[in-house]
């Protein structure tokens, strides 16, 4: 309310300082109508500047989030943030590097037997059973698409015991991911930890490199046979799929973490990445980025 009342007495002002000494005689000459225009002109785009500044303040105001990150991939330009370089809990975006790694390290047609020690996290499909011989690529999608722990987990087993891990850590350092710790391949363990200025990161690596993995995130019609036979959908949880401008993307979920979300969408002819951590409602909030970015000029 008080920087609406600013924008109004600014206006009333700068009007003030157009009308003393112009008279209609005046107003005739060329030269000064030309002058008065500009004015004009130069008022409408500082009218125009405060009502984007006082949308901004109240478009952060509104964002649950403690920490986010909005970047333009055109041009690298940042759009919004909040401590961008504050470390929280990422919870399932872990999945997001899992996926590079399985891209980079594993041959997604290889298969492999699950076993109840793969199956173990939390997270459980019962398409995804002891004794189910199962292709590195059918486990990456479950891992994507229904966010699947011990999916994830299985992606693992197709590498020395380790050796993954440190791939992903590896990887993050390679990527400058200074604030970046993985844990696990799930992210069901708090300690997996990084900022929004790392994760944008990881996104923009995945877009340039592995666009395939960004495709999978969108996929809804996933499906493998269960036990008896019959085909079980793996239900996508990331609700943004249904949005045509959603290029792709990750959330997650830990009470220690809130919600998380690493998006990316196509809007204003440039793709935006939209990065949330510790949020209470991340669809609440990337619809709201997404509705301020639609009626604010980039």
């Amino acid at each position: 309310m008080k920087r609406q009342n600013f924008l109004v007495l600014f206006i009333i002002l700068f009007l003030a300082t157009l009308l003393p000494g112009i008279t209609f005689a005046q107003a005739e000459t060329p030269t000064l109508i030309a002058g008065f225009n500009q004015r004009i002109q130069t008022l409408q785009k500082e009218i125009q500047r405060l009502k984007a500044l006082i949308s901004t303040f109240k478009l952060q105001k509104e964002i649950t989030a403690k920490s986010y990150l909005v970047i333009n991939f055109s041009d690298n330009s940042v759009i919004l943030e909040k401590n961008s370089n504050q470390l929280y809990p990422i919870a399932s975006i872990v999945k997001l590097m899992t996926a590079v790694i399985a891209f980079e390290n594993i041959d997604l047609n290889q298969t492999i037997t699950l076993t109840e020690e793969m199956l173990e996290p939390l997270g459980y499909s019962p398409a995804l059973f002891v004794g189910l011989n199962v292709s590195a690529k059918n486990l990456l999608k479950a891992s994507l698409i229904q966010s699947t722990n011990d999916a994830a987990l299985s992606l693992t087993y197709f590498l020395e015991k380790g050796k993954f891990l440190d791939l992903m850590n590896q990887k993050a350092k390679e990527l400058n991911m200074t604030n970046t710790f993985f844990n696990d391949p799930h992210g069901l363990n708090s300690s997996n930890r990084s900022t929004v200025s790392d994760i944008v990161k990881l996104l923009a690596y995945i877009y340039k490199n592995h666009p395939e993995i960004l495709s999978i995130t969108k996929n809804n019609n996933f499906r493998l046979p269960g036990e008896t036979g019959n085909l079980l959908k793996f239900k996508n949880v990331n609700n943004f799929y249904q949005l045509p401008e959603f290029i792709g993307g990750k959330t997650g979920y830990l009470p220690e973490a809130k919600q998380t979300s690493a998006s990316l969408f196509n809007l204003n002819e440039g793709p935006i990445a939209i990065i949330l951590l510790y949020s209470k409602n991340r669809q609440t909030d990337t619809l709201r980025i997404l509705n301020w970015l639609k009626n604010n000029s980039l």
